[in-house]
């Protein structure tokens, strides 16, 4: 029987078995507040889903009226662009919908139809024509209480007499989401976890000021939501809490073993299985599996300027963001840091206030976008919202995946008929520059230095953005910080000499350089069919199909693989879950035909990455040749995905038969 057959049958009760049990409580409350309590909290309100969240709890699709309908040219500005009259007719219209709803016992209406919730998606984001969204919107917001993404099957109803087991490498947010569908599936698995604890990149990232840049409601499992983040941009102590919670509830904590580290697998085409060779505290251990799941991501391996002349020479204390070392004091001191990326812009102003003097590097400055409730608490009223206005969550949600995902989109792409420009890649492109060259110009007014060399001379998406609430132009601003953009000759044992030859005396050398972005799986050693090596038959063109999977390593599946990383603000969540459902479907599809080995065909694979090429290409980061994590050392874009996040969805929910090969 194959697993299409058969799952026919079991759909139903699968759905049944998925209901939503969260690690964190999301059960909405009655609604008791007072008239005056109510417009108190409405104040706080994220506008653009209040409307739709509305009319989504009470039926009343009145609410949805057209003047109060953001605009979508202008729904990435805060409140979607909405004018203060528009925002206090959408208060006023909340205030009277909320005393009805309360009024009536909070008694919600039922689920709508698709063609209402499609109504109440296209005015939660100004859009129209939203209809390939719709599935995806019903998924999240699992209106019924179903968790729409956990497996469909179960290994003992597919495949009860065959032995299988799968080894998921890393314990962080993608190695638990992957352990925790296996366990649904009845799968058994185990995890290998190189650190002492679960969290991968929150655990380890520790330095001072360290925090997600994605909203908490996007940077989240969709299935596990919380209605009490403390701030809208979660801090690495509050993300580690979560996780570990997650962990613990998901039940994959006894399968983990900690302190251990993947040396090399090997496939074995006879038995069909994987081989690993594991360091485990220390000491060598071989396992079998049948298939392996890579869940290292790809933000793991810190980046060392080891081609700056003299690096290593240096005598004081040094070290890199990602290893930080907390027990080195700074206060007083002369340091000296490298870089002004993403970590170095969270960490250099806390560290600012304690250090005697402070010099930054900088070789290529960050386009800032800003935020001003980056480091901001989550407001009672808001916080109030989601935990009484059923839906008010989930379409905060969509509103934030669209602004940040695929409504910014549009921004940084290529118009080949724009004029070339060394600084933009199309109009939108051009106005994007303007504002964000207008907010440093604000920043910077008195400082005009400071403002050519802060401002960027590449287009907006090119790099990273990075946010900024103004801590980041303070801290430049301060009389104890200097920013230095004369390339560095060389580190010496007391400091770091640039090449005009002036020496910089440093009694602390911090790195914040990145990471080694496009070294896949490194140091890791994989060998497929034949005796295949992962590293060589890359030759430092790491590709896989959809980011998971290669010709040549069959059962082998990545998640955070080439291609996958979002530029936009996307969430990587959403990427590895849509990842982890597809793979769960190539294992159920791999067991439900009674098979041992699944491959992908060459010719599928090199088709999807011939389009990811020439779609890259065809964005800033593609375009322009801004040095950047996004590329590799030959300059080909391995880490990004070019496509709308809708895409990614569509191509994940399910693997096409016909584009494997099955043994």
């Amino acid at each position: 029987m194959t697993i299409h057959a058969h799952l026919g049958s079991s759909v139903a009760r699968s759905r049944l078995n998925s209901r939503v049990v969260g690690p964190f409580d999301t059960e909405l409350a009655p609604i008791a507040a007072t008239d005056d309590e109510l417009r108190g909290y409405l104040v706080d309100a994220e506008l653009p889903p209040l409307l739709p969240a509305l009319a989504y709890a009470t039926g009343d699709v009145a609410l949805l009226r057209d003047e109060l309908r953001p605009d979508r040219a202008l729904v990435t500005m805060p409140q979607g662009g909405l004018d203060q009259e528009q925002q206090d007719k959408i208060r006023d219209l909340a205030f009277e919908s909320l005393v009805r709803f309360r009024d009536d016992g909070s008694r919600a209406a039922p689920p709508p139809s698709e063609d209402l919730l499609l109504q109440l998606m296209e005015h939660t984001v100004g859009g129209s024509d939203m209809s390939p969204y719709l599935p995806l919107l019903e998924e999240e917001l699992s209106y019924r209480g179903e968790d729409r993404r956990a497996p469909t099957w179960r290994k003992d109803d597919i495949a009860p007499d065959l032995d299988f087991k799968v080894a998921i490498i890393g314990a962080g947010m993608s190695g638990l989401l992957a352990a925790h569908r296996l366990r649904q599936a009845g799968v058994p698995f185990v995890i290998l976890e190189k650190d002492a604890d679960v969290g991968g990149t929150w655990l380890e990232n520790s330095y001072p000021g360290c925090r997600v840049d994605n909203p908490n409601h996007n940077y989240s499992y969709a299935f596990a939501q919380r209605h009490d983040w403390p701030y809208h941009f979660s801090t690495q102590d509050v993300l580690l809490e979560y996780f570990k919670r997650c962990a613990e509830t998901f039940g994959v904590l006894p399968h983990v073993r900690f302190n251990t580290e993947v040396v090399s697998a090997s496939w074995d085409d006879n038995s069909a299985t994987w081989t690993l060779q594991v360091r485990s505290n220390d000491r060598p251990e071989t396992l079998v599996v049948n298939a392996v799941i890579s869940a290292v991501g790809q933000l793991n391996q810190p980046k060392y300027p080891t081609d700056i002349d003299g690096f290593g020479a240096f005598e004081g204390p040094t070290f890199h963001s990602a290893r930080w070392r907390h027990d080195v004091d700074l206060t007083g001191r002369r340091v000296a840091v490298i870089g002004t990326g993403a970590s170095a812009i969270q960490f250099i102003p806390e560290i600012a206030d304690d250090a005697g003097e402070l010099v930054i590097f900088q070789r290529t400055p960050p386009w800032l976008a800003p935020t001003p409730e980056y480091h901001a608490e989550v407001p009672e009223g808001q916080r109030w919202l989601y935990r009484h206005l059923p839906s008010y969550s989930e379409f905060n949600r969509f509103a934030i995946f669209w602004k940040m995902g695929d409504g910014a989109l549009a921004g940084v792409r290529v118009d080949p008929s724009y004029p070339p420009r060394k600084n933009a890649v199309s109009a939108a492109n051009d106005m994007l520059r303007t504002l964000l060259e207008g907010y440093l110009q604000v920043q910077f007014a008195d400082r005009p230095d400071l403002l050519e060399a802060v401002v960027p001379n590449y287009p907006p998406g090119a790099k990273r953005m990075l946010r900024d609430n103004g801590v980041w132009p303070a801290t430049l601003r301060r009389s104890n910080v200097k920013l230095i953009t004369i390339g560095i000759d060389a580190i010496t044992p007391s400091g770091i000499r640039t090449t005009d030859g002036v020496h910089h005396d440093a009694d602390v050398l911090i790195y914040g350089t990145g990471f080694h972005a496009s070294s896949f799986l490194t140091p890791m050693q994989v060998t497929g069919r034949a005796g295949m090596d992962l590293h060589e038959h890359w030759g430092g063109e790491a590709r896989a199909y959809l980011g998971i999977t290669i010709p040549g390593f069959p059962n082998f599946f990545c998640l955070y693989g080439p291609n996958t990383n979002i530029v936009i603000n996307g969430s990587i969540v959403y990427f590895s879950e849509c990842g982890v459902r597809y793979i769960l479907a190539c294992i159920g599809l791999l067991l439900g035909e009674g098979g041992h080995a699944l491959e992908v065909r060459k010719d599928i694979h090199d088709e999807f990455n011939e389009r990811v090429d020439a779609e890259n290409r065809a964005m800033a980061w593609g375009w322009s040749d801004v040095n950047s994590w996004y590329k590799n050392a030959s300059g080909r874009v391995s880490q990004n995905w070019p496509f709308t996040l809708l895409e990614y969805w569509q191509q994940t929910r399910a693997p096409d038969p016909d584009s494997y090969e099955l043994s």
